[in-house]
């Protein structure tokens, strides 16, 4: 973290509890700073791809078809369905372990915490709804009004961090809060707004499979197959029912029990016990083999082992083992087979004109800031939630310009929006846009204000 957080951890005398809490932030911030950049790269070469040489290869690669078969039952889909459909339910299922997580423990578990960056959530997601419906209501491009509501917490995250060393900390965390929270209503809006036809045997069978996940958590099962098992089962139903199959992976995250079998007391206490067991005898230090001289030595080490393995919760397991693929290698990828916008033949005049672009642009660019700064500052002036500590409002001002960076959220939406490629084409530019235009709004913004504070802090 910064120098400012470790000064906080020496003089406050909250400073280890709120160390501890601060760690799953810090642990998941560093993971989104080097993924920023990975997405930038991967972004990159798929414009370049889209528009060279390569374009006919990139467009092949992509629309590839790839057959899955058990016996007589066969599921073919292409690459990029199987990105999308597949790889992002992964994606989707962190999510909803990080929204679990910072529910139970971090920026979200009490209602005066959590409702600052909610708020501010809502309004990062009302306001450039209202400004695209504004430009395209009773046009073929309103099933895009989805478009321009999302924010890509990798690249916001990876910004802040790059750009903003010295901003508090506290901005960072409700950056991070209302970043997960907007994702959340992201999640839900795909599964009311973008479902075409419900098929009520699958989705039966996916509620059976989330009603057996309910009772296994219950029932204290901890086994992590028994939640991939069922969680691919749900998604496997999910995709027949007609629900996009991102939704599948929220609903399993939530499910994914947060408690291990031990608590960290018992957890001391158990490895207290197997310690004393462990006797140390001089020769056993001057030979490689000596544990095989001694196998209750051996004996404890497993014990250690299935102690960690216990009081380790599914939840951290999971989160921890998936997190580093997502961000490493399947957002990358989903970046380079969705972030293709196509240049050719696409004047700048006719773009920008185009109501579809505008409507996108403007609701990343303009609606965000506004409704983030608009919705939080009532929070506040009506008591319902407190500004952090530190943390002022030119701060919330700037980490709002940088909650327009859509791009994740948004191209995936695009393509639940539009099938058309020239429509596909016009999302792209208006999320390119206006997710670029707001990455560097922001990191002005924050970096101006901050200075010129603290010039007027000296003088």
């Amino acid at each position: 973290m910064t120098d400012i957080a470790e000064k906080q951890a020496v003089t406050s005398p909250k400073s280890d509890s709120d160390n501890r809490q601060f760690q799953p932030f810090r642990w998941f911030f560093k993971k989104e700073v080097i993924g920023s950049v990975l997405l930038l790269i991967a972004s990159a070469a798929a414009v370049y791809a889209a528009n060279s040489f390569l374009s006919k290869g990139y467009d092949h690669f992509l629309h590839t078809e790839i057959t899955l078969g058990l016996g007589q039952n066969h599921f073919s889909m292409s690459l990029l369905h199987w990105i999308n459909d597949g790889l992002m339910a992964i994606f989707f299922f962190t999510v909803g372990l990080e929204i679990k997580r910072e529910i139970l423990v971090g920026e979200l578990a009490s209602l005066k915490m959590a409702l600052l960056p909610v708020i501010g959530a809502a309004g990062g997601m009302v306001v450039p709804g209202l400004i695209f419906t504004l430009f395209n209501y009773g046009t073929p491009y309103m099933d895009g009004w989805g478009i321009p509501v999302a924010t890509d917490i990798a690249f916001s995250l990876g910004a802040i961090a790059l750009f903003g060393r010295k901003l508090p900390v506290g901005l960072r965390i409700f950056l991070a809060a209302f970043a997960i929270a907007d994702d959340l209503g992201a999640v839900v809006i795909i599964a009311l707004f973008y479902t075409n036809e419900i098929v009520m045997g699958y989705l039966i069978a996916s509620g059976i499979f989330i009603l057996t996940l309910l009772i296994g958590n219950l029932l204290w099962i901890r086994w992590i197959p028994f939640y991939i098992i069922l969680g691919i089962a749900t998604w496997i139903a999910v995709m027949g029912s007609g629900v996009h199959a991102t939704v599948a992976g929220v609903a399993v995250a939530l499910l994914v029990p947060a408690k291990g079998r031990y608590n960290t007391a018992q957890f001391i206490d158990k490895v207290n016990r197997i310690m004393a067991d462990l006797k140390y005898r001089e020769y056993l230090s001057e030979y490689w083999y000596a544990i095989l001289l001694e196998p209750k030595h051996l004996n404890a080490i497993h014990a250690l082992e299935k102690a960690c393995h216990h009081v380790e919760t599914p939840l951290q397991r999971l989160e921890h083992a998936l997190h580093p693929w997502v961000v490493f290698l399947i957002l990358p990828l989903f970046a380079f087979s969705n972030a293709g916008l196509t240049l050719t033949n696409l004047s700048p005049g006719a773009a920008f004109s185009n109501t579809l672009t505008l409507g996108i642009t403007l609701g990343l660019l303009v609606g965000k800031p506004v409704g983030v700064t608009l919705f939080a500052w009532l929070a506040v002036k009506m008591n319902f939630a407190d500004i952090p500590e530190g943390v002022a409002w030119r701060h919330i001002m700037g980490a709002a310009m940088l909650g327009g960076i859509g791009f994740t959220m948004s191209l995936f939406i695009a393509g639940l929006s539009f099938t058309d490629p020239a429509l596909l084409n016009f999302s792209k530019l208006g999320v390119l846009t206006g997710s670029i235009l707001s990455g560097i709004g922001g990191i002005l913004f924050l970096s101006v204000g901050e200075r010129l504070h603290q010039r007027r802090a000296a003088a």
